[in-house]
C-alpha cells in the first residue's frame, strides 16, 4: 500500500489514532514510536478494538494480512498523509509561530474567522511534529479557513512542518528567549521561528506582520504580500488602555473592544486576529462581539476573583521574555497590595542562572507585598524573597496567609505547576 491508496483508505475512514485508549471503530492507527514506548506493541489491540488499518514499521508485528501496512517510519508516512490531505484544500491556511502567545494568538484568530468562515484550528497546543499532520488530517472538506499552530524547540522544525502544512498565509507573534537548550541562543530562536517566513517567502505567500516589533519587519523583507498591523505605522492599528487588569483596546475599525485577557502584553496577540479578520473581510462588528467573547482557558491569561482577591493566572508556561512582560504588566496594574507566585523557567541550559537572576533584579525594582519564588533555579540565585522547592510548598504558605483585596499573580513553566500554588 503506497500513500496514495493509503489515502484513498482514509477517505473512506476519515479519523487517525496513535493511543488505543481513544480509538473508535473504523479509525486508521499509526503506531508511533518514541524514546519510552513502541507503538508497534499495540498494532493487535488497535484492530481488535475496531481499527481499519494499523500502519506499523515493525515487521515483527505484521501479523494480520490486509489489516496492517508495514512502512519504513510511521511518523513519516503519517505526515506524508497529512500532506496529500493538504493539497485538497484550496482554502487559505495560516500558520502560527512565535515565542510566547502562540496558542492565545491561535484562539483568538479562530475565534474571528470563525464568527465568518467554518473555521478549523489546532486543537489546544498540539502543534508539534504529531500534532500539525494530526490537525491537518482532522479538517473537513467543507472547512474555509485552516489555523495551524507550529511550535518548535530546535532548528529545522517550522521549515519541516510547512513541507507538510503547505500554509499560504503566516505570522509570527515575536521573538524570545526561550528553549534555550535547543536553540543555543535568541538569534538561533529567530533563525528557527524565521523559517515560517522563510517558506512563505519562496511561495508567493502573505504575512502578517507586527510593526510593534522592528526584528519582524526586518525579517520579513522580501516577501511579496506584507500585511501589517501593530500600533503605529502599519495598515491596522490600534490604542491600547493603560492600567486595567484586562486587555481594552480601541481601533478605527471595531471601536472599543473589552477582552477577557489579562495584560497588555497581549495586545499584540489581539491585534493580529482583528487584522486577519479584517484581511479576510469579516465584518468588523463580528471581530469585536468574537473578541469580546472569547474567554481564555487552561491558565493562559486568565483572571479569577476568590472572596475579595483576585488572581491572575498565567501559568501554562514562562520563559525570560514573557516572565518580563507579565512582571511590567502586573506593576501597571491599579491595584493597592499585589503578591507574585513565580515559578522556575525550564529549558534554559546554560543561560538559566544567569536569566533567573536577572528576573530577581527586576523584581527588586518594584515594591510589593509579597513575592515567593518557587524551584530549584531560584535557589542558586541572589534575592531577598521567599523560597519554595514546589507549588504545594506555596500552597501551604499561601494558606497561612489573611489577604484582602490583594491582586495575585501566578505564573512559571509547565512543569513546576504553579496552579497547584492555588488553595
Amino acid at each position: 500500500m503506497n500513500i496514495e491508496q493509503l489515502y484513498q483508505h482514509y477517505r473512506a475512514h476519515p479519523s487517525v489514532q496513535t493511543d488505543t485508549r481513544t480509538l473508535q471503530p473504523g479509525d486508521i492507527f499509526f503506531a508511533l514510536r518514541g524514546p519510552n514506548f513502541n507503538g508497534n506493541q499495540y498494532a493487535a489491540a488497535a484492530l481488535e478494538a475496531g481499527a481499519s488499518l494499523a500502519v506499523i514499521d515493525d515487521p515483527a508485528f505484521d501479523t494480520v494480512p490486509g489489516k496492517t501496512m508495514l512502512t519504513d517510519d510511521v511518523l513519516h508516512t503519517l505526515q506524508q498523509l497529512a500532506r496529500r490531505h493538504r493539497q485538497q484544500f484550496s482554502i487559505p491556511f495560516i500558520a502560527i509561530t512565535g515565542t510566547n502567545g502562540k496558542t492565545t494568538t491561535k484562539e483568538m484568530i479562530r475565534t474571528v474567522l470563525g464568527a465568518h468562515y467554518r473555521t478549523y484550528a489546532t486543537a489546544g497546543n498540539l502543534n508539534n511534529h504529531i500534532g500539525v499532520p494530526l490537525t491537518l488530517l482532522g479538517i473537513p472538506a467543507d472547512a474555509e479557513m485552516a489555523v495551524i499552530e507550529m511550535g518548535a524547540n530546535h532548528q529545522h522544525e517550522i521549515e519541516g512542518y510547512c513541507t507538510v502544512a503547505l500554509p499560504t498565509h503566516g505570522l509570527i507573534t515575536n521573538i524570545g528567549k526561550a528553549h534555550l537548550e535547543g536553540f543555543g541562543s535568541e538569534e538561533g530562536v529567530r533563525k528557527a521561528k524565521g523559517e515560517l517566513y522563510d517558506y512563505l517567502r519562496a511561495n508567493n505567500g502573505t504575512v502578517f506582520v507586527c510593526t510593534d516589533y522592528p526584528y519582524l519587519t526586518e525579517m520579513s523583507e522580501g516577501i511579496s504580500h506584507i500585511v501589517t498591523y501593530g500600533s503605529e505605522q502599519a495598515a491596522y492599528t490600534g490604542s491600547p488602555v493603560a492600567g486595567s487588569a484586562l486587555l481594552e483596546l480601541e481601533t478605527a475599525q471595531t471601536g472599543m473592544v473589552r477582552t477577557q485577557l489579562v495584560g497588555a502584553y497581549n495586545f499584540s496577540n489581539v491585534m493580529a486576529a482583528i487584522a486577519i479578520g479584517l484581511h479576510f473581510k469579516v465584518p468588523a462588528e463580528k471581530i469585536k462581539a468574537a473578541i469580546e467573547g472569547y474567554i481564555p482557558s487552561n491558565n493562559r491569561s486568565q483572571i479569577e476573583k476568590r472572596g475579595s482577591n483576585t488572581f491572575i493566572m498565567d501559568a501554562y508556561n514562562a520563559n525570560p521574555s514573557s516572565m518580563k512582560a507579565a512582571v511590567e504588566n502586573f506593576a501597571a496594574i491599579n491595584a493597592g497590595e499585589k503578591v507574585l507566585l513565580l515559578g522556575a523557567m525550564k529549558e534554559l541550559g546554560d543561560d538559566s542562572e544567569k536569566e533567573h537572576q536577572a528576573l530577581a533584579d527586576l523584581l527588586q525594582q518594584r515594591h510589593w507585598k509579597a513575592v515567593v519564588l518557587v524551584g530549584t533555579e531560584f535557589r542558586r540565585v541572589n534575592h531577598p524573597y521567599i523560597y519554595f522547592e514546589t507549588a504545594a510548598d506555596a500552597r501551604k504558605w499561601l494558606e497561612q496567609q489573611a489577604f484582602e483585596n490583594t491582586y495575585i499573580l501566578v505564573k512559571g513553566s509547565r512543569s513546576v505547576g504553579m496552579e497547584k500554588a492555588l488553595p
